[in-house]
């Protein structure tokens, strides 16, 4: 037998990155001129901004394994039938908006990249299930997004890539970025709750207070399991805090269920279906001539097939 000192060292496997689609979608939709449109006078704009991110993101790291991550745009997944008013404070999407949403998934295959949607799940469930898996087949993942959600689903090896931002957080910076470590950015959510998702949390915890007691407590059930504790750390009106957490204690755990992410959906996909195929000019062009599209993305899909 070969001394392990002489053993042949196996290259690491490069990481699966995972994006968050409506991140990028929305983005584009406020940034790229509505004065973009197709030869029938449909915007495009969000289409032509996202095809844009997409293929600097593929030039810039050449990723072998790549997933994108779309939202249906419905509001009916699990979590409202947990709790009906989940998300129900957001206006509907523009119908110019939602078609190029459809119109961000062909580019994506065009690119040769397997996007996923979901109308049980979210774009975060289905990015949250395929990190498991990449872990689960010895492979790190890096997390494309800027949405605080997904810094749950860091582990160590991981990156969290603000791309916008052009930061990268690892496992040991999460807690410095967002206040929490991932590992309690679920409850931390609960507590705090979420505007934007329309999740009350715990009234009178905000930000500061929950990163203050997840400092003492490892998780919200840790944290229910010794609340008379919380009197006796110093946190600013700990006795009112006290009594907010245990009178709003149900909301907090209904809260918890909706802000996990779910890593365990079902979803019909194999590791080896994540690796990126070169892309595919003839339907690329086709596709760019319907919407429009001049040379710049025509040109960019050239480099990357070269690349591949």
């Amino acid at each position: 037998m070969l001394n392990s000192a002489f053993a042949v060292q196996q290259p690491a496997q490069q990481p699966l990155y995972l994006i968050d689609a409506s991140v990028f979608v929305f983005r584009s939709w406020h940034a790229v001129p509505l004065a973009v449109v197709d030869p029938d006078g449909n915007a495009v704009n969000a289409l032509h901004g996202f095809s844009r991110f997409l293929g600097d993101l593929i030039e810039q790291v050449r990723p072998q394994h790549i997933a994108v991550a779309f939202d249906s745009g419905r509001i009916n997944s699990f979590r409202n039938r947990l709790y009906p008013p989940y998300k129900a404070n957001r206006d509907p999407a523009p119908e110019e908006l939602k078609r190029q949403f459809v119109q961000c998934q062909r580019v994506c295959e065009g690119l040769g990249i397997s996007s996923f949607v979901s109308c049980e799940y979210e774009a975060d469930d289905i990015i949250g299930t395929l990190a498991t898996r990449a872990r689960a087949d010895g492979r790190k993942v890096v997390l494309v997004t800027r949405d605080k959600d997904l810094s749950q689903l860091v582990r160590p090896g991981d990156e969290y890539w603000d791309y916008l931002s052009e930061k990268r957080f690892g496992y040991d910076r999460i807690a410095d970025r967002f206040g929490v470590k991932p590992e309690q950015m679920a409850c931390f959510l609960a507590l705090m709750g979420d505007a934007v998702d329309n999740i009350p949390g715990v009234p009178g915890v905000g930000r500061k207070t929950a990163a203050t007691l997840f400092h003492h407590f490892e998780s919200l059930t840790h944290l229910y399991s010794d609340l008379d504790r919380v009197l006796k750390i110093k946190l600013r009106n700990a006795g009112f805090v006290c009594g907010q957490l245990r009178d709003h204690r149900e909301a907090a755990f209904l809260a918890r269920q909706l802000t996990e992410i779910a890593c365990d959906m079902p979803l019909d996909v194999e590791m080896s279906q994540l690796r990126r195929r070169p892309p595919d000019l003839g339907a690329l062009n086709k596709f760019y001539d319907v919407v429009g599209f001049g040379r710049l993305l025509r040109n960019q899909a050239e480099r990357i097939t070269a690349l591949s």
